[in-house]
């Protein structure tokens, strides 16, 4: 699984990965669980408690990561000689250009790169290298940022199937950004304004065909331009790193992924000039990245995770992963109509052993997403992915399935979620209702007031078919014409809809109720949060009046 695919993940429910099944009637009413389904913003909170229930204390409940590395819950825990160092590294002060230098040195000696450089994250790593790409190091530059008037290099090239939500870091310097589809068009995008390339991992490593690290790079270095390529969640390779060895001039990884450094670093690897003049940009420094500020904990603690990387036994952590998944497969195996299967990685990227658990949705009237929905909403909870089927669909159409990535797995947790699930498949649940008659025709156009957190945005809904229950049409956002569809089950109505740019999605998920011809309910942006709604049908007026042709030209105007 590429990063860029990580990012489809982004528009769907933290953990479950829809709005679906049981979970519905919680969205559905009024300020109940829209943060957090389990609770959300109502949850109780009390004093901080220390120690094991310091989440808890705040009314906030732990999750067992069986997704992966995803920040918003949190990603990987610290290895034990992170969390040391970073201990040990905040009882002192130190000056911080001398700590870097310092751990600039061995992450060169450990990775067999030029330098190296602790981020604010992947995507802090990725704005100071653009920072460094557009100054050269100049400060008088730098304190300009993002008023690039002036500049030499002010664009930055990428290629399409590199473009994504992590981009914004790069955009937040204010460059142009140059979009191409073929190794063609790149090489003759490339001019004297070109301050960088940003690019995703080949496809495959060692790929050396167009559009790969090797072909760009090739191309890149004949005109002296840095390529950056952005390895968030892979797997690090040192003497030599893949990236480096096929050309890159720096590659970032996230500090807080596989690694399993502190959530907030990144690292950067590669050319020493490139990467002192990104330390530059970065905080301590003032300038544009002063927001993107290490710690000295961070530092410590990112080298202390990339010197515990050298001495991991990889191949022995695969095996127990594997054995955590072995567990999970032997408990819900037993239950008729289950089936499993476990997949072996075999790329860098979110490198982990992964257990798909399929069944009839026919059959247990649950859907893969009603069942990652629902574990992820009960105690204890459990962040798993979703894939397939539709409840109701005979199996000679398809499947359903939940799938566990096991590799951000405690120890102790297989043999919960084991149980978690086989409970949750054993479950009897009733049929799925049919659909109550509508009780109203949508059709036409709505005028759809949408209240965000401190602000009053002004939608339309045209809704052009209503086929019983079923409904589709256009949504107009304040920006974007986005297609729309939905149901009518009685007077509760949801629609979805989602505001697509190149790099970016914004999903609309709207749950209500209709009451003649209005509407009011809430809406679900996946990551960014909730809304509320009202709406409006547009009466248009009844009376008639016949058209007259004109005859021949106007006589006044």
């Amino acid at each position: 699984m590429k990063r860029r695919d990580v990012i489809k993940g982004l528009t769907m429910l933290p953990l479950a990965g829809g709005i679906v099944g049981s979970a519905q009637a919680a969205i559905n009413a009024e300020g109940t669980g829209m943060i957090g389904m389990l609770g959300g913003e109502n949850s109780a909170a009390g004093p901080m408690k220390f120690g094991p229930e310091v989440y808890r204390s705040l009314g906030v409940e732990p999750v067992i990561n069986c997704r992966g590395t995803f920040t918003i819950i949190g990603a990987s825990t610290l290895v034990p000689e992170a969390k040391e160092a970073m201990y040990n590294a905040q009882s002192n002060y130190v000056q911080l250009d001398e700590l870097a230098m310092g751990v600039g040195k061995r992450l060169a000696e450990l990775s067999g790169a030029e330098w190296g450089v602790v981020s604010c994250g992947c995507a802090g790593g990725m704005k100071i290298t653009t920072m460094a790409a557009v100054t050269g190091g100049n400060p008088e530059k730098l304190v300009r940022i993002p008023d690039l008037t002036g500049f030499e290099k002010d664009e930055v090239i990428i290629p399409r199937r590199s473009r994504n939500t992590y981009d914004h870091a790069i955009r937040n310097v204010g460059v142009k950004i140059i979009t191409v589809d073929t190794q063609e068009e790149l090489e003759a995008a490339m001019n004297p304004r070109t301050a960088m390339i940003y690019m995703m991992p080949s496809t495959k490593p060692g790929d050396t065909g167009p559009l790969s690290v090797h072909a760009i790079s090739k191309a890149a270095k004949l005109k002296g331009i840095p390529v950056l390529v952005d390895a968030a969640a892979e797997a690090l390779t040192l003497n030599p790193n893949v990236h480096l060895a096929d050309g890159a001039t720096v590659v970032a990884y996230s500090g807080g992924k596989a690694i399993r450094g502190p959530q907030s670093a990144g690292l950067l690897l590669g050319d020493k000039k490139l990467l002192m003049a990104a330390w530059q940009s970065s905080a301590p420094h003032h300038g544009a990245g002063r927001d993107n500020k290490v710690g000295k904990e961070e530092q410590i603690g990112m080298l202390a995770a990339v010197e515990a990387w050298t001495k991991r036994n990889h191949a022995q952590e695969e095996l127990t992963w594997t054995g955590y998944l072995e567990t999970i497969s032997k408990r819900v195996s037993a239950i008729s109509g289950v089936t499993t299967s476990i997949r072996q990685p075999t790329g860098l990227d979110n490198r982990t052993p992964t257990l798909t658990i399929s069944w009839d949705p026919a059959k247990f009237n649950a859907s893969g997403q009603d069942m990652a929905t629902y574990l992820s909403t009960t105690k204890p909870r459990i962040a798993l992915s979703a894939g397939g089927g539709r409840r109701g669909a005979p199996a000679s159409e398809n499947l359903t399935s939940i799938s566990v990535a096991a590799f951000m797995m405690q120890p102790g947790d297989d043999k919960i979620v084991a149980d978690r699930i086989f409970n949750a498949l054993s479950m009897k649940r009733p049929a799925i209702p049919e659909m109550k008659a509508p009780s109203a025709d949508l059709k036409g156009r709505w005028d759809v007031t949408i209240e965000y957190f401190n602000e009053v945005s002004k939608h339309t809904f045209s809704i052009e078919q209503q086929d019983s229950n079923w409904l589709k049409g256009s949504h107009k956002s304040a920006f974007t014409t986005n297609e729309l569809e939905g149901t009518i089950d009685g007077n509760a109505v949801i629609f979805r809809s989602a505001s697509r740019m190149l790099a970016d999605n914004v999903p609309f998920t709207f749950s209500g109720t209709v009451n003649g011809d209005t509407m009011s309910g809430n809406i679900h942006h996946g990551e960014y949060l909730t809304s509320k709604f009202t709406a409006k049908k547009v009466i248009q007026p009844s009376s008639r009046q016949r058209i007259n042709v004109p005859v021949g030209p106007p006589l006044s105007s």
